[in-house]
């Protein structure tokens, strides 16, 4: 008779400033004018953010949300959605009661290290970067950290939605970024 054993792999992601039930991150603009984010309704941001989340994630793998999870608090509500165990990285506008966060996350942090990596909400300031491979973060919307001479510098990665395509990012995906940048 054969083993029917079946393996289940779990993976982990990354992700940073959904802002569920955020209204005002719809109306956002690049420095050209350009939307930010492709939605008008915030329902259907939040609803596309939820689709693409369980899209991407199963029940059993790990996120890490690195800040910024919602605005107002009632947009706490979508992580009731949300695959996966999640761990937040508390970012400037995760400004409630951590009891408010711990009926949707495993545990809450003010940073995290991973494998070498520091995970963070704002980057870490550059003469800080030396005791890590480099700064995975958030709050910068479509912006990067830039070196002096205004390349991208290869020590950060900003995990925002707008950098992920609105969903988790696989961390091996993160780990082969960070190996081609640096």
């Amino acid at each position: 008779m054969l083993d029917a054993t079946i393996l289940v792999v779990t993976r982990t992601f990354l992700i940073s400033d959904t802002h569920f039930g955020h209204k005002g991150v719809c109306q956002f603009t690049r420095d050209d004018g350009s939307k930010l984010r492709p939605w008008d309704d915030v329902d259907e941001m939040d609803q596309a953010l939820i689709d693409n989340w369980n899209s991407t994630v199963n029940p059993g793998d790990k996120v890490y949300h690195l800040g910024d999870v919602a605005m107002p608090r009632s947009g706490l509500k979508c992580l009731e959605q949300l695959n996966g165990r999640k761990v937040l990285i508390k970012g400037n506008h995760d400004s409630w009661h951590l009891k408010d966060y711990l009926k949707y996350f495993d545990d809450i942090r003010g940073c995290f290290y991973l494998d070498g990596y520091i995970l963070t909400h704002i980057p870490v300031h550059p003469c800080n970067l030396a005791r890590y491979k480099a700064n995975i973060h958030g709050h910068l919307h479509y912006r990067r950290v830039l070196t002096d001479d205004n390349d991208i510098d290869p020590r950060y990665l900003c995990v925002c939605v707008e950098h992920t395509n609105y969903k988790p990012i696989d961390w091996e995906q993160v780990r082969a970024r960070l190996k081609n940048l640096v």
